[in-house]
């Protein structure tokens, strides 16, 4: 399978069914769910993910997709270090998301990656826009869209009923003229 990008030390590609259960395991994980939509994540919800994703072509409006990202080396000696998900939110706009192993977090690679996604996404597919949503209190993930180049556009205040409690987030964008004009290279 060709990767949608490579960086020094990661790929970054479709999943495969080989992936998921590493993919299951990390999301499973309380500190990994803590964040994201889910509080408990099995194979089977991999598995239902991937099949899902495998009935839509990649890029098409409306639909989420996860990217898998994996350390460079022969197939065999590769690790699955976490995910990338891209929203294709309508012709102009993508929001972009991103979960890693906490084996692999404080490394460098989330930043790697998203930098070598956005580096894809204003090349390849030419959006107007990228955006990004984080729960206020998800510290490096915050942390990492500013260190990538991306704009905190909005707080929300207890704007989203999450986990039995409002939560609160901030959004954060990239324009495509703000990519060529800063942070390409």
């Amino acid at each position: 399978m060709k990767p949608l990008f490579q960086t020094e030390r990661i790929i970054c590609r479709e999943f495969e069914s080989a992936d998921l259960e590493a993919f299951a395991e990390y999301r499973a994980l309380p500190e990994v769910a803590r964040y994201q939509s889910w509080s408990e994540y099995s194979y089977q919800d991999a598995l239902t993910l991937y099949d899902n994703m495998k009935k839509v072509p990649f890029a098409t409006v409306g639909h989420w997709f996860q990217l898998a990202i994996v350390t460079k080396g022969d197939k065999d000696s590769q690790q699955m270090l976490g995910d990338l998900a891209v929203h294709f939110i309508d012709g102009e706009q993508i929001e972009i998301g991103f979960t890693f192993a906490p084996n692999f977090q404080g490394q460098g690679y989330a930043s790697e990656a998203v930098l070598g996604l956005l580096a894809y996404l204003f090349s390849e597919l030419k959006p107007h826009r990228v955006i990004a949503t984080t729960d206020c209190d998800n510290v490096p993930s915050w942390l990492l869209l500013e260190r990538v180049g991306l704009r905190r556009e909005a707080h929300f205040i207890e704007n989203i009923f999450f986990k039995g409690a409002w939560g609160s987030e901030f959004q954060y964008a990239m324009l495509a003229s703000e990519w060529r004009t800063g942070f390409e290279g």
